[in-house]
């Protein structure tokens, strides 16, 4: 389970040091790791990281949503039903 006190420490580091390096005009990327939730790469993100890098197993949590499967599943409903008319 994710420490909320940690997730906003990794926020602000991530915050702090994308900050550092545009007052610098340093180019560069800022790479968030240790992504653990879907979530974790949503604030990453949000607070300045460009790139990140993702186990597969939170990957695959990113793009799974169940209004999705719901939706999905009643749209399929819905063309099975139109095939048969």
């Amino acid at each position: 389970a994710s420490n909320p006190a940690r997730v906003r420490n990794r926020e602000a580091l991530i915050a702090e040091i994308a900050a550092i390096f545009e007052q610098h005009e340093i180019t560069t990327e800022v790479l968030a790791a240790s992504i653990r939730h879907p979530a974790h790469v949503v604030a990453s993100a949000q607070a300045g990281a460009d790139v990140a890098t993702v186990p597969y197993k939170v990957f695959k949590a990113m793009i799974h949503h169940p209004l999705t499967d719901l939706g999905l599943a009643r749209f399929l409903a819905d063309w099975e039903k139109a095939k048969n008319l």
